[in-house]
């Protein structure tokens, strides 16, 4: 029982004082007041925000090793040069570690639900398992997709599409398989084929970055006269279970093309801005337009006013609360029930915040607290599944000082391997 907390919904915008009962991993009751059970475990919130977990609808969980990695020159292409270096790098226990640690740094910024890219081509087979697990540790929600690419020829493509399929079928509980996809302008209509073969053979969502870099399209025409969104389309693989992050250099024709497909379209602003690579225009990213982290921190809370202030800046301001109730809607299609709305059958994954407002908080001014006041230092405890996952700021599951340990001494390891 969750007892006289602030009830925040995204969209529609709502914030009343009310009570949840949970059971068995869903919200089972909603209201003003709710009776007591004998048996009932009783949480008295005293005004405290109740929110629904955050989502990041793009994430490199791997990136978390990427911090203080040597860049060779400046720009799109050299952290591209490093991340593909740092890939080739991983083996299973690095995997493992990278996943940790980031799910650590998401739950602690109220982050429940990930949507991760994998890649590690030196140790492919099982490598999505070992992400589940790292993941799995701490208690976070996923759909873990592995990045088919031709960068390491046909055998390391094959592989992956393999692995892709295979954690599909395996995926059980808080986990799902996707397929991934990387360096598109490079990749084959062989490989595209394949990943269409996959998706009909698993009815997974397709999860890949698009048109990140002016340098795609460009390539793209050079090797098989179309642009990466033409191919895609080309091989019927853009629906409303694509997932296209990025979207910074999509021409309007290409934009409103997709806005008739259904897909998701992900904006990743701090990604943006750190790659210099320009800032896609996500207020006109349409009704499907939410949020992701790319290589940066698992912190939406974070990437939500970057997005806002930079959208603003540009003299474009997006519905930050639609762009976050988005993620909540990508979330209940991948797992095939309510995730978000703090509504009676809803899948019980929740935050409670410790803010109080300087200012009334209501319907009309949410937006703005979210914007200029709400932060992962807010973030007091996390539910995932209807299990506290955080409980007063302490991680419950693991030892976080066991795991950052881990962690940086794979850091060492990969970094010397790079070399």
């Amino acid at each position: 029982m969750l007892k006289a907390g602030t009830l925040v919904e995204l969209e529609p915008a709502s914030v009343e004082v009310g009570s949840l009962r949970i059971e068995q991993g869903h919200i089972v009751q909603r209201g003003p007041v709710v009776d007591e059970h004998p048996t009932d475990e009783v949480l008295y919130l005293d005004g405290k925000l109740v929110m629904p977990g955050l989502v990041s609808a793009h994430h490199y969980l791997h990136g978390a090793l990427m911090r203080g990695v040597e860049r060779v020159g400046l720009g799109f292409g050299a952290e591209s040069q490093a991340l593909h270096a740092l890939e080739g790098a991983l083996g299973p226990d690095d995997v493992e570690a990278a996943a940790s640690m980031g799910a650590v740094e998401g739950l602690l910024s109220g982050v429940t639900t990930v949507f991760n890219l994998h890649a590690s081509p030196q140790s492919i087979s099982g490598s999505l398992s070992r992400v589940a697990h790292g993941l799995g540790r701490v208690g976070l929600r996923a759909v873990l997709g592995y990045q088919v690419s031709d960068r390491f020829g046909a055998i390391g493509r094959e592989e992956g599409l393999e692995e892709c399929l295979d954690y599909v079928k395996r995926a059980r509980g808080r986990f799902r398989g996707a397929v991934g996809v990387a360096d598109l302008e490079t990749l084959s209509s062989d490989a595209l084929e394949g990943v269409k073969g996959v998706l009909d053979a698993a009815k997974a969502f397709l999860h890949l970055a698009l048109a990140e870099d002016a340098a795609e399209e460009r390539t793209s025409h050079e090797r098989f006269e179309k642009s990466p969104l033409a191919r895609l389309l080309e091989h019927g693989l853009v629906s409303e279970r694509t997932i296209l992050a990025q979207g910074v250099h999509l021409s309007w024709d290409d934009l409103n093309a997709l806005l008739s497909t259904g897909a998701w379209l992900v904006h990743a602003a701090r990604s943006n801005m750190f790659t210099q690579t320009g800032t896609a225009t996500a207020g006109k990213f349409g009704v499907r337009g939410c949020l992701g982290t790319d290589a940066m921190s698992l912190d939406v809370f974070a990437e939500a006013q970057a997005a806002w202030l930079k959208s603003r800046d540009a003299g474009q301001p997006i519905d930050i609360l639609r762009f976050l109730a988005n993620g909540h809607r990508l979330a209940s299609a991948a797992f095939d029930a309510p995730i978000g709305p703090l509504q009676p059958k809803a899948i019980a994954d929740l935050i409670i915040l410790d803010y109080r407002p300087p200012t009334p908080l209501d319907a009309t001014t949410l937006a703005a607290h979210l914007i200029h006041g709400l932060s992962s230092r807010h973030v007091e405890s996390v539910m995932v599944d209807g299990v506290w996952r955080l409980w007063s700021r302490k991680v419950l599951a693991v030892k976080v000082d066991d795991l950052a340990a881990h962690a940086r001494e794979s850091a060492k390891a990969v970094w010397a391997r790079m070399k």
